[in-house]
């Protein structure tokens, strides 16, 4: 009978723990620490700490001039990339160094959060507990009231906008190695002022994601470019820089990209619709980013997509 009892009792605290994990609220980005300094000192730093803490760093940029952003991956981002449908977005997580006000905030993705967010097939919490370790953990931080798994693995910011099944299919290839050898090739060259930051291949899969940072060459295209994009929307005193850079993924034979109304939202959910610092003044941000994105898959695609 004691046996029997404790079983129950064991049945029952497992039902309530994965009822509290079912609840739990999430946050798209973490605090690892503040420091002062040289951009570049903290930024070799944190470099240095995150390959000694098991990641792979796969590339960085300056997408203005108060900010850094290094973006790692490692053998279980992949592999758990690799177990759903366009897993590839969440196969790196983005680390940012931001001077706010003289004062440098260290940050990253919360891979959790992001792992709901794109659907994947686990929820990287050996990854999250290995961040931490790494580079600490203040604080989580983003919206003021956090989203449950169940509310990610769903979202979308609004009735009538997209969700993360929809994404935006820029081209199709004859195959798999012609679509990656064309975004690659394209984003050498900066066409539409669209650049490589990073590329991870997932494994076991025909699937890569690139990396992309975006430079608007005059103000007439401005609605794409990285710093006027997060001018606008990244206002509060912990700051999102890590929502940077946007993702190609090339899947199969198609280049997709998520399209900016949720890749936007799902990291700035309570972004409000109209006002200071809202959706009304980059209302043209999502067809601007889709159209650059487009002419890097391929130019002679863009005419038929749009």
């Amino acid at each position: 009978m004691q046996i029997i009892k404790q079983f129950f009792i064991g049945l029952g605290m497992l039902a309530l723990t994965l009822a509290v994990q079912a609840d739990e609220k999430l946050k798209p980005f973490v605090l690892a620490y503040k420091s002062h300094g040289e951009m570049a000192t903290v930024v070799a730093e944190v470099q240095k700490k995150l390959t000694a803490g098991g990641f792979e760093v796969v590339g960085s940029y300056s997408p203005y001039e108060t900010a850094t952003i290094v973006v790692v991956t490692n053998d279980s981002l992949k592999q758990t990339a690799a177990k759903s449908e366009f897993g590839g977005y969440g196969a790196a997580q983005r680390i940012s160094v931001t001077n706010v006000d003289g004062e440098l905030q260290v940050a990253y993705t919360n891979p959790v959060y992001m792992s709901h967010a794109y659907r994947m097939g686990g929820d990287l919490a050996d990854v999250s507990e290995q961040l931490a370790k790494t580079l600490g953990k203040v604080e989580e931080f983003g919206p003021k009231d956090g989203l449950t798994p169940k509310q990610l693995r769903k979202y979308h910011y609004m009735f009538g906008m997209e969700y993360f099944t929809e994404p935006t299919t820029h081209a199709m290839y004859p195959s798999h190695e012609k679509a990656v050898q064309t975004v690659a090739d394209r984003l050498a060259k900066g066409v539409a002022g669209v650049t490589q930051v990073y590329r991870i291949d997932i494994p076991g899969k025909k699937e890569v994601i690139f990396g992309v940072a975006m430079k608007a060459s005059d103000d007439s295209k401005k609605n794409m470019d990285d710093n006027y994009i997060m001018s606008e929307i990244d206002f509060k005193p912990l700051r999102s820089t890590a929502h940077l850079p946007y993702e190609i993924l090339v899947s199969d034979r198609k280049a997709y990209s998520l399209y900016a109304r949720f890749r936007i939202a799902i990291n700035f959910p309570d972004l409000s619709m109209m006002g200071s610092n809202s959706f009304m003044n980059i209302m043209k941000t999502p067809d601007a980013i889709k159209k650059a994105l487009t002419e890097v898959a391929d130019e002679s695609y863009k005419e038929a997509l749009f």
